[in-house]
């Protein structure tokens, strides 16, 4: 939304929001003729979100093709002989385009994508630009115009079919689910006003906190973070030192929080999809115990310190009899019921109970029916307890969908020579899952090293996790890889989706949060030394 009025608009500003929202209508347009003219049925149980998949899987993965020796035509997606230092590219295959373009110079393929996590980092800062950034409909030119040089890098590389399968796979397969997730839980969590008197002291604050890393991994860091930040603001509105308050929500409830079941964080759910047994995540409790307790306790002791500066008449507030109550406690049944289906209803699968196989999209529908009860149900008291509105979730999709496209071509590069990086320790599967996931999207991330894992595991033994479909993954791998996408999705703003949502809600409560580098300074000093400790007793 912009900061100014439409009548006070000028033609560059209205070129602007013309710009975008075209921008975005014409991203929509090629989602649906990407999603029908795909081939899904060829791709597995995960339908149209498995295309690139299948692609990297037959060009990229491949020795003999990647050297441009495949005995496939291009016609059916192989990389065809090197001719004057180029190459022949099937049009199938997006990995093909993003690692082998003309000269090979498919770096030039990542630059959108740094170009835009530049932006997000150094456009706030910037005093000529700083209001601008503020204003959603900005972002969104800002990522959509990055978004069609990817789609252009891919279209003069790979053809036409590479451009649309990077949308089928950044669109239907992997931004509308995640988008409709979040946004069902910001309503849903968002209709939930837990009202009390709550003194803003160390234990209390505190206490939310370990609540929220408590109840994450069966609700969802985003349903434990949106359920929780609204009460914990309101608790600390009167104090002057919040600011850490607010960074270690985001460290505990909004990432760690959800280590100990597939419902808990994206990553690990798909991992379940893949095979993981559901309770298998549990076996990483000694872990969670740790970063959480050493967290808490510095939590603790900081805001001890941070408590002791503030006036006199803060430290001296008593509650006035408001009791603890909760407005609006129909949205919990709500929130229950969108975990339920985000962790039962999948594509191409039986629908519980009546049996009959899931359509595309069918969840994502489930999901809006239970937003529309929400919105329908809610009192306004809850709502307006909350301060609610939708900027926070505008502010998200704005820049996810320019997310989720550009990071298509350092996906593929990754996926493509992630076999050849030489990887054999869980630490080393840790750091460089972890690493990633703080700029790239965690969950496509955790993929691309999970399957790598499984290649490297041939036979059942000692220490070998059979998964549903019968194939075998190195457990210590695995447990390297879960921590490494949970755990360091904190590193950065963008590392997880309620992390956005958690500091523009703050920003809205007229908190001054650190830029994307200034939260970077919080996440390298307090997250890891815990990284490196976890490691040192887990994972060497």
């Amino acid at each position: 939304m912009s900061s100014s009025s439409p009548s006070k608009q000028g033609p560059i500003d209205r070129f602007v929001r013309f710009a975008s929202i075209g921008g975005v209508a014409v991203i929509a347009v090629l989602s649906v003729i990407a999603f029908f003219a795909i081939d899904h049925g060829e791709h597995g149980d995960h339908g149209h979100s498995e295309g690139v998949e299948a692609a990297v899987q037959s060009d990229a993965g491949d020795p003999a093709s990647r050297e441009g020796l495949a005995t496939e035509t291009p016609e059916d997606g192989a990389i065809g002989p090197e001719v004057d230092g180029t190459f022949t590219i099937g049009e199938r295959s997006v990995a093909a385009a993003a690692t082998h373009g003309p000269h090979h110079l498919w770096w030039l393929g990542t630059v959108p994508f740094v170009a835009l996590l530049l932006a997000i980092a150094i456009l706030p800062l910037v005093p000529a630009t700083a209001h601008w950034w503020e204003s959603n409909t900005n972002r969104l030119a800002v990522a959509i115009g990055l978004a069609y040089l990817t789609l252009g890098y891919l279209f003069a590389t790979g053809g036409t079919h590479s451009a649309l399968l990077a949308v089928e796979h950044a669109i239907p397969g992997e931004y509308v689910p995640f988008i409709v997730l979040l946004f069902s839980l910001y309503v849903v969590s968002g209709g939930i006003a837990i009202l009390g008197d709550f003194r803003p002291t160390p234990t209390v604050n505190t206490g939310f906190l370990l609540v929220g890393t408590a109840i994450a991994s069966a609700v969802g860091t985003t349903g434990a973070s949106m359920l929780l930040i609204w009460p914990l603001l309101r608790a600390n509105a009167n104090r002057r030192h919040r600011v850490h308050t607010v960074v270690f929500f985001i460290f505990l409830v909004a990432n760690i929080g959800g280590t100990l079941l597939p419902t808990g964080d994206p990553p690990l759910f798909l991992g379940y999809l893949k095979g993981v047994p559901f309770l298998w995540t549990l076996s990483l409790w000694p872990e969670w115990l740790l970063a959480s307790t050493v967290l808490l306790t510095v939590y603790f002791v900081w805001d001890t310190v941070m408590y002791r500066r503030e006036d006199a008449e803060i430290r001296a507030w008593r509650p006035a009899g408001g009791g603890f109550r909760i407005v609006g406690g129909v949205n919990l049944v709500l929130l229950v019921l969108v975990v339920l289906t985000v962790a039962t209803v999948q594509e191409g699968r039986p629908f519980p109970l009546l049996g009959f196989d899931t359509f595309p999209f069918l969840r994502e529908l489930i999901m809006l029916a239970f937003v529309a009860a929400s919105i329908g149900l809610t009192p306004r008291a809850a709502r307006d307890a909350n301060s609610f509105n939708y900027h926070a979730i505008v502010e998200v999709a704005c820049l996810f969908v320019g997310i989720f496209i550009t990071m298509q071509v350092p996906l593929e590069v990754l996926k493509a020579s992630g076999g050849e990086l030489g990887l054999e320790s869980p630490s080393a599967f840790f750091w460089i899952t972890g690493v990633l996931s703080s700029f790239l999207d965690n969950a496509p991330t955790y993929l691309v090293f999970f399957q790598t894992a499984e290649s490297l595991t041939r036979e059942a033994g000692a220490g070998i996790l059979q998964l549903a479909g019968g194939e075998f993954i190195r457990e210590d791998l695995l447990e390297g890889i879960s921590l490494g996408a949970v755990f360091m999705g904190a590193m950065t703003y963008i590392g997880n989706g309620p992390n956005f949502m958690v500091r523009s809600i703050a920003e809205q409560s007229g908190i001054r949060m650190p830029s994307f580098f200034g939260y970077m300074i919080y996440s390298v000093a307090i997250l890891m030394p815990l990284m490196v400790l976890v490691v040192l007793l887990f994972l060497v």
